[in-house]
């Protein structure tokens, strides 16, 4: 094998590699080898066929798989010879012309990781702001459990629905005077106002009382998810069969009973411990941020420019999602076009940050064990079909750059807490509005959000104050592996909601591609029901 260094600018080379044609036919000698046990034909006893039959048979098979691996081991061997740390997979061309026989002359262009001096830890002082969970915390949360579990009670026949309430009804849909499949189902229940089903049809059932039959008309979203809908005109005729009216829900021990609980004390029990998770990890954000923002500011170098681009159209791909369940779609896309440099900006930040959490942690040793790994493993699978979970554990395990994107997260993790560790930490005690308060003020001033910095908030600058949709529910900590959610009473209506079906990663990995046997998820059995939102 022959190189030659053609590009050596920045982060980028590229080498011209020439692979001769003795090699790549004693590659094929060993491919007729390999295979000459298995061959079978006609006048010759199993594994004696001659090597040039087999050579006349299989040549241009065996003369692909040769250059194949011959491509692979000199990649390999140019990486090891130039002791090169490629960003992403190297882009690797073979030259016009090649015909059999000749020597195979390759183009390998990649971008190599910065070479990034161990970074100090020295020095770093986080302040650690804490809420203790009281009693007036964990009652709050009991009082929020009970809004959400919404109960019914029947009311008067005479009752006309309206919004709030809930109608208990038989349906029947056509298209065109065609049924469709999933289009009839009975003893439905709807809470008029809800949005559970498509546009439209729970405002046609406002002020319909017991027995009364209606026609609803509709137009299914051109998002529908079954095909033949998209976009169509249907009808569905409707019996309603009771009217139901929200029923308080008084906080004591039937209704701790009615949760599968001994008493009230015991969901207070509970919810304490929930209360403590919540506010562990918006303790845990802040810290977290702080860390980062030291990180970021005490080092400075160049990036690969392809992992900041392949950041940066993750970051955009989930804003411009955003961007269509906006009131007006293209008013917030061209808001957010105008931006576009600050979200570079800010992959830019978390490409950096996770590289320099892993120079951190391979300097300092830390790992992720193989039970940890199988531990993700088996969580990942638990997002597929159980007769798909198999299929996506084997992908795993066999597909390293799978494994490593999926084993990011954790890892990035168990640095930061090394961190905590070796940093001077002060504490003090605050409320829960401080907290929130604190957090919020890091995205109002500009706080660009790094690797895993907390899931689901890579926010950009805010240069605008109103969001134009409410916030998110203040997420819980639910696993020790998952990353902190920030709260945002009003959440910038352009975040970059960098979500992903494991927490957020260092942005030095990509996400774990899905398992290639998984299949997808059937569509909705009752086509009265809207399309879910994007996630």
């Amino acid at each position: 094998m022959k190189t030659v260094e053609t590009l050596n600018e920045g982060l980028k080379r590229e080498y011209r590699v020439t692979i001769t044609a003795k090699d790549i036919d004693a590659r094929v000698d060993d491919e007729v080898k390999s295979i000459a046990p298995t061959v079978r034909m006609p006048g010759f006893r199993p594994g004696k066929v001659p090597p040039n039959l087999i050579r006349k048979m299989h040549g241009a098979a065996l003369s692909a798989d040769a250059l194949n691996k011959a491509i692979d081991q000199s990649v390999r061997d140019l990486m090891t010879k130039e002791k090169l740390r490629p960003a992403l997979q190297p882009a690797v061309t073979l030259g016009d012309g090649y015909e059999a026989g000749k020597d195979a002359e390759l183009t390998v262009a990649l971008e190599v990781l910065p070479d990034i001096e161990t970074p100090s830890i020295d020095g770093l002082k986080l302040e650690r702001l804490t809420v203790p969970a009281d009693d007036k915390a964990v009652m709050a949360k009991i009082e929020e459990f009970a809004a959400q579990m919404k109960r019914f009670e029947e009311a008067p026949k005479t009752k006309k629905a309206a919004s709030g309430d809930q109608v208990i009804i038989d349906f029947a849909g056509s298209v065109d005077g065609v049924a469709f499949d999933g289009g009839t189902g009975e003893d439905m229940a709807v809470e008029i106002g809800s949005g559970q089903l498509i546009p439209g049809f729970e405002d046609q059932l406002v002020g319909a009382k017991v027995g009364d039959e209606k026609t609803v008309k509709v137009t299914f979203p051109d998002e529908y998810p079954v095909e033949n809908l998209k976009g169509a005109k249907a009808e569905f005729a409707v019996t309603v069969k009771e009217v139901k009216v929200p029923a308080a829900s008084k906080i004591d021990d039937e209704f701790a009973k009615s949760l599968g609980l001994e008493s009230l004390d015991k969901l207070k029990e509970l919810m304490k411990d929930q209360v403590e998770q919540e506010l562990n990890g918006l303790t845990r954000t802040y810290m977290k941020r702080k860390l980062l923002d030291q990180l970021a500011a005490a080092h400075d170098f160049d990036v690969p420019p392809t992992m900041v681009e392949a950041e940066f159209g993750q970051i955009w791909q989930q804003l411009e999602q955003e961007v269509e369940r906006e009131d007006d779609p293209a008013a917030a896309k061209a808001e957010l076009e105008a931006d576009r440099d600050d979200y570079h900006a800010i992959a830019v930040r978390r490409v950096r940050l996770g590289l320099l959490l892993s120079e951190i942690g391979q300097a300092h040793g830390v790992q992720v064990s193989q039970q940890e790994m199988q531990r993700l493993i088996m969580q990942a699978a638990q997002q597929y079909r159980p007769e798909d979970r198999g299929r996506f554990m084997e992908y795993v395990q066999q597909d390293a750059l799978a494994a490593a994107q999926l084993r990011a997260p954790l890892y990035e993790d168990k640095v930061v807490d090394f961190l905590f560790e070796k940093a001077e930490i002060s504490d003090r005690e605050v409320t829960r509005e401080d907290l929130e308060a604190a957090i919020e003020a890091d995205d109002d001033s500009g706080h660009v959000h790094g690797p895993g910095c907390g899931h689901d908030h890579d926010h950009k600058p805010a240069k605008k104050a109103a969001a134009k949709k409410p916030a998110a529910k203040k997420a819980e900590v639910k696993e020790e592996a998952k990353a902190e959610e920030a709260p945002a009473k009003k959440a910038p209506a352009k975040k970059a909601a960098a979500k992903a079906e494991t927490e957020e990663k260092p942005a030095a990995a990509k996400k774990a591609a899905p398992a290639k046997a998984a299949a997808e998820k059937p569509a909705a059995k009752a086509p009265a029901k809207k399309a879910a939102a994007k996630k």
